[in-house]
Parts: structure tokens; sequence; C-alpha cells
């Protein structure tokens, strides 16, 4: 990620680059929701279990899981804020490669096969332990591939045409499922896998939005059967969607704008207030929409609304990390966070992949009840803990040997 933006210099001295630097706010952020995804090793929901009493950690608990259907808890942010993050480096990454002499024609094939490689990665993972390929495009990196080609086509328009196509993308995702025709009398529940009598079914004209009776629901049930299955796709137990792509388009297309905010901001003072502003009217604008059940604050379906509450959240919380970082200047406090986010692709993978085999080779070398040394309650703290130390090990060696994975 490159800027060229300092906000240490005097608010009217205008700094120019060819080749801008790294904003490390940016790299904190990310690194902050991609340690709270490899967090969830630490499984707070099993302490929170062994000690039913303890509101602390049912506190724990609650922002290390996603909530059932409408609403949000912490963990519910990591998806969007990474998605977001794409479309905040957009403009530095074509400022860079521009600057170094690339073409138009380079730039677009080096945009479509970034774009292939994050959807082929996010398949190959989701089907790690399976049969056969595993052919499903509601992962984060999926969701990123498919939309990206329309971010970076994005990334040459003036702001107005992105705003507009925000517009539209929330507009014409809304009316998808509003004209979608709701599960009549006869509707067979089994084929959902959702009871008719869920407490978390919405009534009335939010019903529209309900698990797994949905227009993304019906899409799924047939664009996921073109591929190879052991069995017929029916749904997804969580009702995650391919077409949330749509919404979460909307994501990166709000980390597009701000990205371009910081990169031609002279002074931190402006910009902080544009992007605090600008999060506090997402924020308002969402609760709005899902208090009037015009449209439900959902993050599995990625609804037009949680695309705007989200975003209010990942406005402020980069607003947030360039006041402590950048303009505060305390880059070396949030070095752990900042060794995460120059190798977030690495620490995705690393989260994906390691952490089973970690947990054996500790048990097979150190001791087989390791996790156990502060009582069976606190087990998955200690498991958690080693498999986050090793992987975060892993990347301060690739940090200081200057390797970062790029796509």
């Amino acid at each position: 990620m490159d800027t060229i933006l300092n906000p240490s210099l005097p608010r009217q001295e205008t700094v120019t680059r060819s080749i801008p630097q790294r904003v490390s706010s940016v790299d904190t952020y990310r690194g902050f929701v991609m340690l709270l995804m490899m967090a969830e090793v630490l499984e707070f929901g099993h302490v929170a279990e062994a000690a039913p009493g303890s509101s602390f950690w049912a506190f724990l608990h609650h922002h290390q899981s996603h909530v059932p259907w409408v609403g949000c808890s912490l963990h519910d942010l990591i998806q969007p804020s990474f998605t977001f993050l794409v479309g905040v480096a957009l403009p530095y990454s074509m400022a860079s490669r521009s600057s170094q002499g690339h073409s138009a024609t380079y730039l677009w094939l080096h945009m479509l096969r970034r774009s292939l490689i994050l959807i082929l990665l996010g398949i190959f993972l989701r089907s790690m332990f399976s049969q056969q390929t595993n052919f499903t495009f509601e992962d984060t990196l999926t969701q990123i591939g498919l939309g990206y080609p329309f971010l970076f086509a994005l990334g040459f328009s003036t702001p107005r045409v992105q705003w507009g196509a925000l517009a539209a993308v929330l507009v014409g995702y809304w009316l998808l499922f509003a004209l979608y025709p709701l599960p009549g009398p006869d509707f067979d529940w089994s084929q959902a896998g959702v009871a008719a009598d869920w407490p978390h079914h919405l009534q009335g004209f939010a019903a529209h939005w309900n698990k797994n009776t949905n227009a993304a629901w019906a899409f799924d049930r047939w664009f996921l059967n073109l591929f190879p299955r052991e069995q017929p796709f029916l749904f997804n137990g969580g009702g995650y969607a391919t077409l949330s792509f749509i919404p979460t388009l909307g994501t990166m297309i709000l980390g597009l704008l701000a990205g371009q905010w910081v990169k031609a901001a002279t002074s931190a003072g402006p910009l902080l207030k544009r992007l605090l502003i600008t999060g506090v009217l997402l924020l308002t604008v969402a609760t709005v929409l899902n208090w009037s059940g015009i449209a439900p604050n959902i993050k599995r379906i990625w609804t037009p609304t949680w695309t705007l509450f989200s975003g209010g959240w990942c406005f402020i919380l980069l607003a947030g990390f360039y006041y402590l970082v950048d303009v505060q200047q305390t880059r070396r406090w949030f070095m752990p966070l900042i060794v995460i986010g120059m190798n977030s692709i690495a620490a995705y993978v690393l989260a994906h992949t390691v952490v089973g085999f970690i947990d054996q080779s500790f048990r097979i070398h150190i001791s087989p009840q390791y996790d156990q040394v502060f009582g069976p309650i606190y087990r998955t703290l200690v498991s958690g803990g080693v498999a986050l130390l090793v992987q975060w090990l892993v990347l301060y060696w690739m940090y200081k040997k200057k390797l970062f994975i790029r796509i």
C-alpha cells in the first residue's frame, strides 16, 4: 500500500513523490482484523460454556461469533473491513504501477490474474479435507475476486460515477430480494435447511430477506449445481450466498472512495473529519433502514443495509487507526499488527492450514496434555495462544526477510 500523505508535515506543505509511501495505519487496521480472524483458535465459546456464570467470557464469546441473522458483533466486521481495505488500497496500487510505466493493457491483465487467483485460492481453502473440489463462492477471497474487476474499472472513473455505481448496486440488489416471492403455505422448509418457526425469521416485508428463502438462495440452487458435487446443492447452512459479491462490491467502492480521500489529503484534520462524518452518516442511514423494516441489517447475505452499516464502522475504524498511527506517529507501538497487516494473504492462508499441524506437533514433542496447564476450562486459550504465537513468528520472520506475498 502506497501513499503520498505525510501527516507529520506542516499543513500548508504538500508532498509529491513518484513512488508513494505506505500508510502505516492501513497496515495496522488490516493487521487488526486479520488478528481477530486468526484468534478464532482461542475458542472463547468453549471457555464461556465451561464457565456459564461468567458475563466476561459470554461477552467475548458473543464478539468472536457471527450473530444468527440480523445484527452485528465485532466478529461480523472482519470480512467487511478486509473488503473495505481492498478498495482503500486500489488508488495506491494503480498509482504505483502507473509510475513504473505499465500500460493500461498490462494493468487490466494484472487485475484479471489477481481476481482469478483470489477466486481459486478461496475455493482451494474451502476444499481442504474434502473428497473433491468444493465449488463455493461465498468465501471472503472469492467474494473479493468476483467483484474486483468491477472495482478496478471504477478506479478510472470520477467520484460521481463511483457514488452512482454504489447507489445502483445497493438499490438493484434490494430490488432483487424485494421482488422475489415469499414462501407459500405449502413450502417445504426442509429444502431450505431451516425450520418454519426459526426464531430469527423476519415478518412482514422484511421476510424477503429471511434465511434460505430469498433470491440469492434461489440463484445458488441453480448456479452451484452446475459444478460437480457429491450431492445436489440445496442450501448453505449459514445462509451465505454467491450473489453477496454484488453488495460486497459496494463495500469495496466505499473503500475506494476512502482511499482516494487519504491519497489526496495534505493535512490530517480535514481528512479525519471527513472520514468520521461519513461513517456516522452511513451508520445513521443503515439504522433507519433496519428499524423501519425496509431493508434489514444482515451480514450473512450482505444486505444493502449491511453494506452501509459495516461501511460506516470501517470509516470510523480507519479514522481511528489513522489518528493513532500516522498522526500521533506511534507506528512502533503497533508493530505486532503491522507485521500481520503487511502479509495479510500469508496470514489468511496460515490461519486456514497450519493450526492443526501446530497443535499436533506440540502434543507429540511437548506433551499430549500441554494445553491442560491451566486446567481443562482454559485449554483452548493455551492451544490457540500457541498457534497464534507460532503463526505470528512465521509472519515476523517473513517481515524481517522482506518476504511479502502479493497477488
